[in-house]
């Protein structure tokens, strides 16, 4: 059985996904000591073009949309006393053009 409609694409198909990992500062609930550590992210920067098999609705979504990074870790190991705690929620997704005129990773220079 097949159907006349098509589907319309998901919200990942408008982006090139890459995973990277970058430094932020962070308290431990428990021991109160403020460390830097490691956060896995992914990288979501919008294609050059919209994807083949696109409708109206799609066209006008792939308008609006932004580059951003989307948090991976929920949860870190504190370095000083080896308590697992939760990253604060607010900072899971960060759109890119939020991040100029902070200080560049090394990573991205060399791309």
């Amino acid at each position: 059985m097949s159907y006349a409609f098509p589907m319309s694409l998901q919200e990942r198909d408008f982006f090139v996904e890459k995973q990277e990992m970058r430094n932020t500062r962070l308290t431990c609930s428990r021991c109160r000591r403020t460390n830097d550590y490691q956060l896995r992210w992914m990288r979501r920067t919008k294609k050059d073009r919209i994807p083949n098999g696109a409708d109206e609705r799609d066209r006008a979504m792939f308008a609006k949309l932004r580059d951003y990074l989307l948090r991976l870790d929920d949860t870190v190991t504190c370095a000083s006393c080896r308590t697992r705690f939760e990253v604060p929620s607010h900072q899971s997704l960060v759109y890119l053009h939020e991040l100029e005129g902070l200080p560049k990773d090394v990573e991205e220079d060399e791309e």
